[in-house]
């Protein structure tokens, strides 16, 4: 059977709270047999690690604080999120972490102190890195620059900017982008700029329940639709949806080395 990673997915969030164990069984059952979870506070954590207990060996803990939930106080979350992943070995990656100026830019020295904090985390842990990045190219690639030499990796998630932009941040080594539902949309750029960079640089994702693949666009997104993305670089690339798969799998387990432990 084809095997898929979902490296992006907030299974644990309010909007699966009905259906979240069917949700789970469609994605098995569709080939996507690991889920990758990135927290977005504090608050997340329970719910997120939760759900990896209740699936083991299907659902994978990340941590972090996303950047929009940056605010005056996040010193002390950082503080009590660190404890966390030193006590808990289970944690496949620091994310989803970043920048994100789309809304607000009321904590922006805050967001980026928070992101170079979480930086450090990923070096002292040895763990990747799930990084957003909304409106903030510019500051986010200054940012990385300052770490280029200390062996990071991870995926820059949910990529959707500019040809020019996906070149820069492959050069850092060890990165990924994340393609998720947004390859799939008709006015979407994605496909050229994907057709210039290597599928071995790349890793499906879903960010569910957010941007939902075509067929089901405008409906809740969930990790039964990876194929859907994967369908669409099988176009791009010209190849058959079992190379895509293995090769992005392959990235996956590369990259989250925790999940092919198991």
């Amino acid at each position: 059977m084809i095997e898929f990673v979902d490296t992006h997915t907030h299974l644990f969030v309010p909007e699966f709270d009905d259906d979240r164990t069917a949700v789970v069984q469609r994605a098995v059952e569709a080939g996507v047999s690991k889920l990758c979870l990135p927290s977005i506070n504090s608050d997340s954590l329970g719910a997120l690690l939760d759900m990896c207990n209740e699936f083991p060996g299907v659902c994978y803990p990340m941590i972090g604080l996303h950047p929009t939930d940056v605010n005056a106080g996040y010193r002390q979350v950082l503080e009590r999120m660190r404890e966390i992943l030193k006590s808990d070995s289970r944690f496949i990656a620091v994310g989803e972490v970043g920048l994100d100026f789309y809304w607000d830019e009321t904590y922006k020295s805050e967001q980026i102190a928070a992101f170079k904090e979480q930086i450090e985390w990923a070096i002292e842990s040895g763990l990747p890195l799930a990084i957003h990045s909304r409106n903030a190219f510019d500051i986010l690639y200054s940012v990385m620059e300052e770490y280029r030499s200390c062996n990071l990796r991870g995926v820059f998630h949910c990529f959707s900017g500019s040809e020019e932009e996906a070149l820069k941040l492959l050069t850092f080594e060890g990165f990924y982008l994340g393609i998720g539902g947004v390859v799939t949309y008709k006015k979407s750029n994605l496909p050229e700029i994907l057709a210039k960079v290597p599928l071995e640089r790349v890793l499906l994702e879903t960010d569910s329940p957010y941007l939902t693949p075509v067929p089901y666009r405008g409906k809740r997104n969930e990790s039964a639709y990876v194929p859907y993305v994967a369908k669409a670089l099988s176009g791009i690339y010209g190849c058959d949806l079992e190379r895509v798969a293995a090769v992005t799998t392959a990235n996956a387990c590369a990259l989250f080395t925790k999940i092919a432990e198991k």
